[in-house]
């Protein structure tokens, strides 16, 4: 299941967010994050915003070992 977190600069004093959904997407089209599902947007952010957002559905890959 896509999972999202976003992350806003401190000085905005907001509260972190976690989004997920079994067909959440998420497209950046014309300065906008735009998070969407079967129903339609459910989520959208300003790039201006500065936000991070980050997948945290996806196990990371272990680093390649030399040898």
């Amino acid at each position: 299941m896509p999972a999202y977190l976003i992350v806003h600069p401190r000085e905005q004093r907001r509260d972190d967010v976690h989004i997920e959904g079994d067909d959440l997407t998420l497209n950046v089209t014309d300065g906008w994050a735009v998070f969407t599902d079967h129903d339609g947007i459910c989520l959208a952010i300003p790039a201006g915003l500065g936000a991070q957002i980050q997948r945290v559905d996806e196990p990371e890959e272990p680093a390649p070992q030399k040898g």
